[in-house]
């Protein structure tokens, strides 16, 4: 059986995981998620953006682990709120964990009373890949923006997803196909521009296979 490329996900979930696989599946790249390590840490997202997060998850999992590794940070901004819940779009309603039900309430609560048109807002996702030593390899941002609608929509998807109805759509993330969530949301889009440099990855014989 011939050996195949990889790099570690530096996540648990499983929904992301799944979504990730799909998209970079032409370049042979097997997406691990960290589940499959038991000696992984926990990075304390301290930053002040999606981007410091996202590089200390990568950077710090990838010299622990000895891995390459991928990390994102991702939430959603809220113009009314003043783009929150942003960085702490997870733990919006808990501090300290996610709680998606808890938080979808509390967004709704903080937007009670707030017209559709003064309700948009944007995911946000930023992608850090890290090589086993620590340096930042590849980087990008993206967005999906729409709007947050007045109550939960659909059971697809994850997160705010059920609220959350992207630009250009009349259906939420809650209801859209998987096929076309993969094609417009934040993650994915930042996926597709690593996809190219992971085929080089390939190419060149950089990844570690098993």
């Amino acid at each position: 059986m011939s050996k195949q490329a990889y790099i570690v996900f530096g996540t648990s979930n499983p929904n992301k995981v799944k979504e990730m696989a799909k998209i970079v599946a032409p370049t042979g790249v097997q997406m691990i998620s960290l589940a499959d390590y038991p000696n992984a840490i926990d990075v304390v997202e301290d930053g002040k953006t999606f981007g410091e997060n996202a590089r200390k998850k990568a950077t710090e999992q990838a010299k622990h682990l000895r891995e390459w590794v991928l990390a994102e940070d991702s939430g959603i901004c809220v113009d009314y709120l003043n783009g929150e819940p942003g960085i702490y779009s997870a733990r919006f309603a808990l501090h300290n964990r996610c709680d998606d039900k808890r938080n979808n309430q509390l967004l709704l609560e903080k937007l009670d009373g707030v017209p559709l048109e003064k309700r948009t807002a944007h995911y946000t996702c930023h992608m850090v890949l890290s090589n086993q030593y620590g340096d930042v390899m590849f980087e990008t941002e993206e967005i999906c923006p729409g709007k947050i609608l007045f109550e939960e929509t659909g059971t697809g998807g994850f997160g705010y997803d059920p609220m959350f109805q992207p630009n250009g759509y009349d259906l939420t993330f809650g209801m859209l196909p998987s096929e076309v969530k993969a094609e417009i949301s934040h993650r994915a889009k930042a996926t597709r521009i690593l996809v190219p440099f992971l085929f080089d990855l390939v190419k060149d014989g950089r990844l570690p296979v098993k």
